[in-house]
């Protein structure tokens, strides 16, 4: 079969899978709508959350990006799995004793003001909304490829998918639909990376391979220096960036991932405080997987990739090159005219465009692997960007049918307040699918800027409303507003304003847009303790029940209210 039949294929079977998964688990109450009843194993709740976070920026782009930058992309590698040993250890388990089903449910409960529940509520939609679009727009890149149709008809078919299992399921059904996701798209990832480390250099694990030796006796990693210093590039394994803006990126990712209000509810949905440790440390595990696959998918995808077209003829370049030119994620200009594609640092010289973004999807193609390996992929592709999206709707819907609602109209009734989740996921998808068909600017930049955000907004308010009794309500509206405002004006600035100033030289301190999440969290903190520190104490009912979260023994069910 050709690759379109074997997409399609495969696309449909996962499909048909989601759609059956979320009839089956169905919620029929908010309990199961917004936190899946609360009695999902931490096995089951471990691969979820792993498909919620390795969304299309992780399955799609993270290698791509990777191959391109080299040693310095391992700030995304670090930042995003360190940041979820500050979930197991610093947030899951305490959120998930104080039993609230949403950020801003906890933000508005432990601060005692529905002020700082609104403020919680707009940071959670800005982040959502920001991070979403870059997935629908991920969703309608893969079905643009593979089923050969318009980009825009790709992000409505991911609408509708989204929309059937998010809003008829809620967390209920997303949660188990994560969970075959999380199989499909850990599988695509890993067979053609297993296929391609056997092909250079004989060793079926991929994380080996990397390190391993190609056929010539050289190993890989110093063979892709070479290529790529003759070629007038930086070294693959030599830094470009200071080590100061890579820390602080790096600490940027790891507070935005403790921070990403879609990954903290999923720690809600757990029957017992000990298996909201336990699941984040099964998360850990399964991101792993991926997470140290990529950097040798990486490699092996920038050094297949150059290999097969450098100083070759335009007429004798291979059939992946004229596929992926159809989607323009691919460019050739010989611009010297002498029939040979030149892949050179200086953009006025070079005569080879390849986006980032399609290393991973073109690997299969680039490396010969057969037809049923490409469809795979796509299939993959689509659950991780699927898997994400529904977790970011469901955390919109909830943010206006929960925080928003039941703050100004306590005495709403559960049936009608489902219904009222239920638009707003519809209202959501709709919105998120209109940002994938017309993307902002910032959709390239999703990751820092969603990243960002949660680290600034989010992470200080919610550490310190778990280990300090004297932050109050004041305190805390303060500094998310400081932390929000900065962050978001310093990307908005060197990105959209004045992006030709977008360089170290021109930066805070040396920060690029990428970290300064970091700057804008600290921010945040200062605002809280100086804050606090000139306005009342909390009730003492308040820090009651701070001192209560703390004890480490048992946890009731979770709390309406």
């Amino acid at each position: 079969m050709d690759i379109l039949t074997w997409t399609y294929l495969l696309v449909g079977l996962s499909f048909a899978l989601y759609i059956g998964i979320a009839i089956w688990t169905r919620a029929g109450s908010t309990k199961e709508f917004y936190v899946a009843g609360g009695g999902v194993s931490p096995l089951a709740n471990g691969m979820a959350t792993a498909a919620d976070w390795m969304s299309a920026a992780s399955f799609i782009s993270m290698a791509g990006l990777i191959s391109f930058a080299g040693y310095d992309g391992s700030v995304y590698l670090m930042g995003w799995t360190g940041g979820y040993v500050l979930l197991a250890l610093l947030l899951a388990p305490y959120l998930r004793k104080f039993g609230k089903f949403t950020v801003p449910d906890f933000v508005g409960d432990r601060y005692y003001s529905n002020k700082a529940r609104v403020v919680a509520v707009i940071c959670a939609l800005f982040i959502s909304f920001t991070y979403v679009a870059g997935q629908m727009r991920g969703v309608g890149i893969v079905f643009s490829r593979y089923l050969e149709v318009p980009i825009e008809w790709g992000v409505v078919i991911g609408m509708c998918i989204v929309f059937f299992y998010a809003v008829l399921g809620g967390m209920k059904g997303i949660t188990y639909t994560q969970v075959a996701q999380y199989c499909v798209l850990i599988f695509a990832y890993m067979v053609p990376a297993i296929f391609i480390s056997m092909q250079l250099t004989g060793n079926p694990v991929p994380q080996l391979g990397l390190g391993g030796s190609l056929e010539d006796g050289v190993p890989l990693l110093e063979k892709l220096d070479g290529v790529l210093a003759d070629l007038g590039f930086t070294e693959y394994t030599s830094g470009r960036k200071g080590m100061g803006d890579m820390l602080m990126i790096t600490l940027a990712l790891m507070v935005g991932t403790a921070g990403l209000p879609h990954v903290i509810v999923r720690f809600f949905t757990v029957p017992k405080v000990k298996d909201a440790r336990l699941s984040a440390g099964y998360a850990l595990v399964f991101i792993a997987i991926l997470y140290t696959t990529a950097p040798a998918v990486a490699a092996f995808g920038i050094y297949n990739a150059i290999n097969s077209t450098s100083e070759k003829e335009l007429a004798a370049l291979p059939a992946w090159v004229e596929t992926w030119q159809k989607t323009n994620l691919i460019q050739i200009d010989d611009k010297n005219g002498d029939g040979k594609v030149q892949y050179l640092p200086d953009p006025k010289a070079n005569e080879l465009t390849i986006d980032k973004d399609i290393m991973v999807l073109a690997s299969p193609e680039i490396a010969e692997l057969p037809n049923w390996v490409v469809g795979l992929v796509a299939a993959g592709a689509m659950a991780a960007a699927l898997s994400t999206a529904a977790g970011l709707l469901l955390v919109i819907s909830t943010s206006v049918s929960r925080d928003l609602f039941k703050t100004f109209k306590p005495d709403i009734s559960e049936k009608k307040e489902l219904r009222i989740a239920r638009f707003s996921a519809a209202g959501a998808v709709i919105l998120a699918g209109y940002f994938g068909v017309n993307p902002p600017g910032f959709v390239a930049e999703v990751v820092a800027f969603a990243f960002g955000l949660a680290a600034a907004s989010f992470f200080p308010v919610i550490i310190l409303g778990i280990f300090s009794t004297r932050i109050n309500k004041e305190g805390a509206i303060t500094g998310m507003i400081v932390g929000l405002v900065f962050t978001i004006a310093y990307i908005s600035y060197f990105k959209f304003i004045a992006p030709d100033l977008n360089n170290a030289s021109h930066w805070w301190f040396g920060i690029s847009p990428e970290g300064i999440g970091s700057v804008g969290m600290l921010l945040n903190f200062a605002s809280c303790y100086f804050v606090s520190k000139i306005t009342p104490p909390p009730p003492a009912h308040v820090q009651d029940l701070i001192q209560e979260i703390r004890i480490p023994r048992g946890a009731g069910a979770a709390q309406d209210h």
